[in-house]
């Protein structure tokens, strides 16, 4: 799912109604603001505002200050970094006021739907299906999505690049999809598994007798893929010998089977990738520096996970509802400590190790909330990693806890600027429970008022 994928974009209003005056407004900027190709929802508080934006993933937000605007936009930049979220003040009906925001949302759209300009109106349904298991709403996601959809009428070789598990082979399958061999067959080879004496049988084919144990004639996988698309993953360990003869079947679109006098005819496209940099191979001489040219007429970079944090609630959100639904729990998210912990997480294996990890942690956890306690040993902080060789009695465990949440605070704090009152917003908690867990963990002195610049 690429959840920046949509025919419109949409946008939810959130007015309290317990306010006859809110109640009005709300009605007023949903038809102020229904421009053209914005679908727009409604919610009386914030508590429907966002159960309704986890279920339709609206790109914009209008709040009210009464319906809790600024806590409404800070559980909003939890979830989804990338949504823009407006905070509107009483009163909210007058002409001056409506027009303004109708000024400011239009112009949100206009820079959303550049982004969307590359998405062709009359084939949305097959675009998204294209992307199915792509999800990212990040600027760098965004501009990789365009080279995509740009390209993917056009190319005949085109080479794919970026670190091992950020998603290359399911951008290979969304070019497949969105080209004119889409009908055909999608064939995969990995360079890296195969034996290097049998990579000219596997892409070429062979005939009877060329060598030992060629039983009988084969076609290779050029030919399999004739009216379709070839992925070759991890090119760069493909031996220097068969390199030059993939160059002249790029070129002549013809194959000779090993053994064989003729050559066959094929149509196939074909995407390489790799997670190596081409470029230093071909200077070092591992590489056919005429083949990386002509693969790499079209190049798409697919980002690291650490250069589109805005998209980690969102993959988070994918990845737990997948792995709810395989293993029949209800899992409703991740505990906020969780979160802080994952987020300062630099995600070295990328998308893939994302995947395992919350895999991992939805089969341990038991309470519906995926905690610290539940991720692998690897990313939790040494000092409260518990083993049964460390943490053998439940007393252990509860200290852990303890210092977790001293942790998680003392975050939240920072976060805060020192502010309790904004430190209480975050947490959503009353600020006597707030002062109390403060003292409880020597955080803040006991005080009676504290003062404006502290909340």
């Amino acid at each position: 799912m690429l959840g920046a994928v949509k025919s419109a974009v949409s946008l939810l209003i959130i007015c309290d109604q317990a306010d006859d005056d809110d109640s009005k407004s709300r009605e007023l900027l949903s038809n102020a603001l229904a421009l053209p190709g914005l679908q727009v929802f409604t919610a009386a508080c914030a508590e429907e505002g966002l159960a309704l934006f986890d279920r339709r993933h609206p790109q914009i937000v209008v709040a009210s200050l009464r319906a809790g605007g600024p806590s409404v936009r800070e559980r909003i930049a939890e979830i989804d970094p990338a949504t823009e979220v407006v905070v509107i003040a009483p009163p909210c009906s007058s002409a001056s006021a409506v027009e303004s925001l109708r000024t400011r949302i239009a112009r949100i759209v206009k820079e959303l739907r550049k982004r969307q300009c590359a998405l062709p109106p009359e084939d949305q349904s097959r675009i998204v299906a294209a992307f199915d298991g792509v999800t990212g709403r990040s600027p760098r996601m965004w501009v990789m999505l365009t080279r995509v959809v740009r390209v993917a009428q056009h190319y005949r070789t085109l080479l794919i690049a970026g670190e091992t598990g950020t998603g290359k082979d399911l951008v290979a399958r969304a070019l497949h999809a969105l080209s004119p061999a889409f009908e055909g067959r999608y064939v995969v080879l990995n360079c890296s598994a195969v034996v290097e004496t049998l990579f000219e049988s596997e892409l070429f084919g062979h005939v009877k007798g060329s060598f030992t144990g060629a039983t009988c004639d084969k076609a290779g996988l050029f030919e399999h893929a004739h009216g379709g698309t070839l992925f070759l993953d991890e090119i760069g360990d493909m031996p220097l010998a068969t390199q030059a003869k993939l160059l002249r079947v790029l070129e002549d679109q013809e194959v000779q089977r090993v053994g064989a006098l003729g050559t066959r005819k094929v149509d196939v496209r074909v995407i390489a990738a790799t997670n190596h940099n081409l470029r230093a191979a071909v200077a070092e001489g591992r590489f056919r520096e005429d083949l990386y040219y002509r693969l790499s007429r079209v190049e798409i970079e697919v980002p690291r996970l650490a250069d589109r944090a805005e998209d980690l609630p969102l993959l988070q959100r994918h990845f737990i509802a997948r792995f709810a639904a395989e293993f029949g729990k209800e899992i409703r998210g991740l505990t906020q400590p969780a979160q802080v912990l994952l987020a300062r997480h630099e995600w070295p294996g990328n998308i893939r190790e994302l995947e395992n990890v919350l895999g991992c942690a939805s089969m341990m956890t038991a309470t519906g909330m995926i905690d610290v306690r539940d991720l692998p040993e690897y990313l939790q902080p040494a000092g409260q990693r518990v083993t049964a060789a460390t943490a053998p009695a439940p007393a252990v465990e509860v200290s852990v806890l303890e210092e977790q949440e001293r942790l998680f605070l003392q975050q939240a704090l920072e976060a805060a600027g020192g502010n309790q009152s904004r430190m209480a917003r975050i947490l959503h908690i009353g600020r006597d429970a707030l002062r109390y867990k403060l003292r409880k963990h020597s955080l803040a002195r006991p005080a009676g008022r504290t003062s404006a610049a502290a909340g």
